[in-house]
């Protein structure tokens, strides 16, 4: 009796196995590690995983179902048929799983910079960019001398910039760059109303006042010293003769 279950049981099992063949195959996605994705067949509960190119190999029959599962990927069933069999590229198309931000949080560190961070030694002057070109198209070279000359002479460089002009250039540029960096602090200092309201220049006129005050080399100083009182007072005399202008130009 208990050969014949035996026997009754190692055909059940051959017959198993015989029905399940080997399907090879391979995911792919726009973007995403294709390494690590699960492949189960949900009939016989095999699981497999994909390598590092994103191919897979696992025991199945036609009419079985795998599911295709990851934390990176949509999770995909596919329908085993005849063709997927005889496909030579059993390819599998995976879509990445998207995560929506419903909010966005941007925390300003003002105390965090290349100089509390070590990157940059603490005192050492900082050069916007138009001071870095005109640094470097003048910059002293003891090594590249014209004539041999003993100690820190001038680079070839820099005298070639010298003669071609481009030095002059580079010093309006730089000039340039600081009225405009004076015109950001004097707008951030006072609005427009104020122009208007209480120093009485007509609005068509405010951009021109402004860039008329820093032409003022006097007016300039105070206002880089962030002084606002002594920047105001200044502002409205400067404000007086602005307008005279306008009156005998009117």
């Amino acid at each position: 009796m208990i050969n014949k279950v035996a026997c009754v049981l190692f055909l059940g099992l051959t017959q198993l196995v015989l029905g399940q063949e080997v399907i090879e195959g391979k995911i792919s996605a726009n973007y995403g590690d294709l390494e690590g994705v699960y492949v189960v067949n949900v009939q016989t509960e095999v699981m497999g995983t994909t390598d590092a190119s994103g191919a897979f190999s696992i025991a199945a029959k036609v009419g079985d179902t795998l599911v295709f599962s990851s934390i990176q990927f949509k999770e995909s069933r596919i329908l085993l048929t005849p063709d997927s069999f005889s496909d030579l590229n059993f390819i599998i198309k995976l879509s990445p799983v998207i995560h929506q931000l419903q909010e966005v949080i941007i925390k300003r560190y003002d105390n965090i910079n290349a100089v509390s961070l070590g990157i940059v030694p603490k005192g050492q002057k900082t050069y916007t960019e138009a001071e870095r070109k005109l640094f470097t198209a003048t910059d002293l070279d003891a090594k590249a001398s014209i004539g041999g000359m003993a100690g820190g002479s001038i680079s070839a460089d820099s005298f070639l910039n010298l003669l071609s002009g481009r030095t002059a250039m580079l010093k309006k540029e730089l000039k340039v760059e600081k009225k405009q960096f004076d015109m950001k602090l004097l707008e951030k200092m006072f609005s427009t109303e104020h122009f208007v309201d209480v120093l009485k220049i007509p609005l068509e006129y405010v951009k021109g006042f402004e860039y008329f005050v820093v032409e003022n080399d006097k007016f300039t100083v105070i206002l880089n010293s962030k002084n606002k009182t002594s920047t105001e007072f200044l502002l409205g005399e400067l404000a007086v003769k602005y307008k005279e202008i306008l009156a005998i130009e009117k």
